[in-house]
């Protein structure tokens, strides 16, 4: 078994993190279409609604070969070595003049480009006559269905015209009494929708170049410290929680984990995209791939295989490049009427010039309909949107911003009002013991040791700091009994005896305590920015617990930056009003919601939506998920709950406020592509159609040959391609 199980190839449609696990299990590889990702096969072939190629719906570290491209491209090159001598047999006169004609006779030449046209048309050419026939099966008729009918027309009536030239009438011959044959043109056209499709294939390729970097990053070996002191190295799928592992310097990290011996930097900006090392030291949480850059650590593993940062951020990437975008509807909604359009075009095209066109009329009219079926082939079109966002998702995953979906991705520049939650997102979310205050009758100790003996059942970061806080002053915590969460209000239970609870003033008007003595204390605390904990023994007011949680090195210039585009900010929080205010004042926040029960988010977030607000939801708790769901956009924090993850369409992976910014800018850039691509595609086909069908000739005796026609549409599909490609060297 080669290479760790974390990095087998993935299975998107499931949950983060639940599709590498199933990939794991599996190694059965799927493929899906890039325009129509609900079709999904368990091997190579092609879509049923478009007639595109399938590629594989799961990515690995090292590119898989695409038997699609491998195939076209065995077809094209043998099309070309046929196709080089027919054209210069068929544009001889030009080159030669009068001594090619009379060393190759008419009726042999014309046998002569059968020979050479007839393996094109045919065996290069099936995959486009089989697709087209699907098309019309399935009834759902697309650019197969445009190019196999051109192709097949011209080769046919070609074919017939050489073996049985009898059977036409005038109409169909030349002043020379010739009946003309296009083997020239049909082979061209075989070979450049073949070059076109090689080129579209390799170009599409290159989307998952940012999953399989990512992939890459993963190292193959952890060296794991045993019980007995002595360390081996071991493949990474042999790790387990708990394990404790040794990173060298200039070593990858093998999993999540946690320091628990040595001090080093660490270089996390290929998953957070930040180009600074962090500093590590005992206590403090490592990412699986980032590189350990100076000192030696030892860490314990917390999350393995599927359960990593990594591993989670592959599959949401991966998942969401499979995802429609709104803006596809569109396209969607054109291409359903244009294929039957552009037949109708090419109908009308072949009567018009075999009524009034030049002589050969029918000779005219045949070639100018198979223009107008060539050119307009909707691949362009087609193409324009999910090229676009399979590129920015990738980009978006190097940069530390993952999108769930490519709705989140369009929306996100429309956003006008950003709601933070401020535990975790603005603020550290390690909150921190710095004031006790004991009411009349009771000792600060006595305070602290009966609220921190109580809070060791909760998990809130509140209760963690409480407990810490007691433990670093030395003092005993008892054991508790009966312990009750009462929601967005706070805890209580029994500690040696004594009744004792701890939360706001909502949790003392339920209990009835006037806590009037305390009152003046408590403000000073909180107008200087202090979370204030009440504390309730035997029913009377005890004191008061001060806790801080320092605001995040990057919060105020995210703030800045945010203003600067023009967002209106709002913290919402289940903090007091005073304490609240003193935060946004420190950030220069537009609007402070605080006392907030977290059953109440979700309705202040409808509010602003009732206001005709595009609001996105930053937050990173469980009890953050119903406003997540509730907005636009809801933005979870990486470093936050798996809940409010799932509940998001953009994950910070370091829980960075400015990466929302930087969403923003990426959000731009690819609907901005995307209308490009839309309006190349649209103009393209508006423009090409009428030439095609002959509309410059009366005025300019300009007429476009079939081949040039395939010519432009490959190009077309290219162009479209490459300008969604542009999206990874973009500036954001």
């Amino acid at each position: 078994m080669e290479g760790p199980a974390a990095w087998r190839p993935l299975t998107t449609g499931l949950p983060p993190g639940k599709a590498l696990a199933a990939a794991a299990a599996s190694p059965k590889v799927q493929w899906t279409c890039p325009m129509h990702p609900q079709i999904v096969r368990d091997g190579p072939g092609t879509c049923p609604i478009c007639g595109m190629a399938l590629e594989p719906r799961t990515i690995t570290a090292e590119p898989e070969k695409n038997p699609e491209l491998t195939e076209m491209s065995r077809r094209f090159w043998v099309a070309t070595a046929l196709t080089v001598p027919l054209i210069l047999l068929a544009m001889g006169d030009m080159v030669a003049g009068q001594r090619l004609a009379e060393l190759v006779r008419p009726r042999l030449r014309t046998w002569i480009e059968l020979a050479l046209s007839a393996p094109i048309c045919t065996w290069a050419a099936w995959p486009f006559y089989v697709r087209a026939v699907q098309s019309v099966r399935n009834r759902s008729l697309n650019m197969f269905t445009l190019i196999g009918l051109g192709v097949f027309v011209a080769f046919s009536y070609s074919l017939v015209a050489a073996v049985v030239p009898d059977v036409f009438p005038a109409s169909f011959r030349d002043s020379h009494g010739q009946v003309g044959v296009y083997f020239e043109a049909a082979a061209v056209i075989v070979t450049l929708i073949l070059l076109g499709q090689v080129l579209e294939l390799r170009a599409r390729s290159s989307t998952g170049a940012a999953i399989r970097k990512l992939l890459g990053l993963a190292p193959k070996l952890a060296r794991r410290v045993n019980p007995d002191g002595s360390e081996t190295d071991v493949p990474l799928e042999e790790v387990r929680v708990g394990d404790l592992l040794r990173v060298r310097p200039g070593e990858k990290i093998p999993v999540d984990g946690v320091v628990v011996e040595g001090r080093s930097h660490v270089d996390e900006s290929m998953v957070t995209g930040e180009p600074i090392a962090v500093e590590k030291d005992v206590g403090a949480k490592v990412v699986g791939a980032t590189l350990n850059t100076a000192g030696t650590l030892i860490i314990r593993a917390e999350k393995v295989g599927a359960d990593t940062l990594l591993a989670r951020i592959v599959a949401m990437v991966a998942e969401a490049q499979r995802s429609r975008a709104p803006i596809q509807k569109l396209a969607d909604i054109v291409a359903g009427y244009f294929v039957p359009i552009v037949i109708a075009i090419a109908v009308v095209t072949f009567v018009a010039w075999s009524f009034v066109g030049p002589e050969p009329r029918m000779a005219h009219a045949l070639i100018n309909a198979v223009a107008v079926l060539i050119i307009a082939c909707p691949c362009a079109l087609g193409l324009a949107t999910p090229m676009s966002i399979m590129v920015a998702m990738g980009r978006g995953a190097t940069m530390g911003v993952l999108f769930r979906n490519a709705e989140a991705i369009e929306v996100m520049r429309k956003v006008d009002t950003l709601v933070v939650d401020k535990t975790g997102t603005l603020t550290e979310g390690k909150p921190r013991l710095v004031a006790v205050v004991a009411a009349v009758a009771f000792s600060e100790d006595e305070v602290l040791a009966l609220a921190a003996g109580l809070e060791q059942g909760s998990e809130h970061p509140l209760a963690g700091a409480i407990v810490k806080g007691a433990e670093e002053r030395g003092i005993g915590i008892p054991a508790a009994a009966g312990f009750e969460s009462l929601n967005g209000k706070g805890v209580r239970g029994t500690v040696e005896g004594h009744q004792v609870a701890l939360g706001n003033r909502a949790l003392l008007a339920d209990l009835g305590v006037d806590a009037t003595e305390l009152a003046t204390r408590a403000e000073e605390l909180r107008r200087d920015a202090q979370t204030v904990v009440f504390v309730v023994i035997d029913g009377r007011p005890a004191g008061l617990l001060g806790i801080a949680d320092p605001i995040k090195e990057s919060t105020p210039e995210a703030m800045r930056a945010l203003h600067e585009e023009g967002v209106r900010i709002v913290m919402l929080t289940g903090d007091s009003r005073t304490t609240a205010e003193a935060v946004g004042r420190k950030l220069a926040i537009d609007e402070v919601i605080a006392e907030v029960l977290p059953d109440q988010k979700a309705s202040v977030v409808k509010r602003l939506q009732g206001e005709g607000r595009v609001v996105a939801m930053a937050g990173d708790g469980i009890n953050d998920a119903p406003a997540l769901a509730q907005a636009q956009v809801g933005i979870a924090m990486g470093t936050g709950t798996d809940v409010a993850m799932e509940s998001a369409g953009v994950t910070l992976v370091k829980g960075d406020l400015r990466a929302i910014a930087r969403a923003r800018r990426i959000s731009r850039r690819t609907i901005a592509n995307i209308k490009q691509n839309l309006f190349f595609a649209f103009v393209y086909n508006a423009a090409g159609v009428p030439i095609a069908a002959g509309v410059l000739y009366p005025a300019f005796g300009l007429l476009l040959s079939p081949m040039f026609a395939a010519a432009a549409m490959s190009l077309s599909s290219v162009s479209v391609v490459g300008n969604a490609l542009r999206l990874r060297r973009a500036r954001i």
